[in-house]
């Protein structure tokens, strides 16, 4: 992924941004924080950030950012999103609210919060296929779990039985926050493909 001069939007409005910025100038890769539908224009990737999702769904809307980034998942680019972003890329919300709308990316059904609320934050390693290394160590606060995964999704760990990443096509969604962690793998893999 470390390509001088690739460029790895990250979406801006809430949320973790500043950490994903730093794993991704680790890799070799140059930030750009996306507040506006033009700070998309020449991004090679992009991440949405965890958060808050039903405010960052809100944030989207009012910033203009909502359709150019449907435009900018289905064209193919890489796409990480990590916790409120998995939400948002998710195909259905069981627990969302009534307006609150998604991208779309990825055929899962996802539960906001399934693993229990703030105080209820834990750390985990999770045995992850085709990532070299040995576990990796991910860390969960508040996170989301997917409910169900579509025929063309690849779950690539569980935790508790329960899918906690998984990958369709160019788009890689976890319920944890690889960017807290300090071991770039998940970012350098589905940013610069699996």
């Amino acid at each position: 992924m470390g390509a001088p001069g690739r460029k790895v939007g990250i979406v801006a409005v809430q949320g973790d941004v500043r950490e994903h910025a730093q794993a991704v100038a680790e890799l070799g890769a140059q930030p750009v924080e996306v507040r506006t539908p033009g700070a998309l224009s020449g991004v090679d990737a992009l991440i949405l950030p965890g958060g808050e999702s039903t405010t960052m769904s809100m944030l989207l809307d009012s910033a203009g950012l909502r359709d150019p980034l449907v435009e900018a998942v289905a064209s193919g680019i890489p796409v990480l999103g990590t916790c409120a972003g998995m939400i948002l890329l998710a195909a259905e919300v069981l627990d969302g609210r009534a307006d609150q709308q998604g991208l779309g990316g990825i055929d899962v059904t996802v539960r906001r919060n399934a693993f229990g609320r703030q105080r209820d934050s834990f750390e985990a390693d999770l045995d992850v296929a085709g990532l070299e290394g040995g576990p990796f160590p991910a860390v969960f606060i508040r996170a989301p779990v997917v409910e169900r995964a579509g025929p063309g999704v690849d779950v690539l760990a569980t935790l508790d039985g329960r899918p906690v990443l998984c990958r369709q096509g160019s788009i890689t969604v976890a319920a944890f926050h690889p960017e807290l962690t300090g071991d770039h793998r998940i970012h350098e893999r589905s940013l610069g493909g699996w």
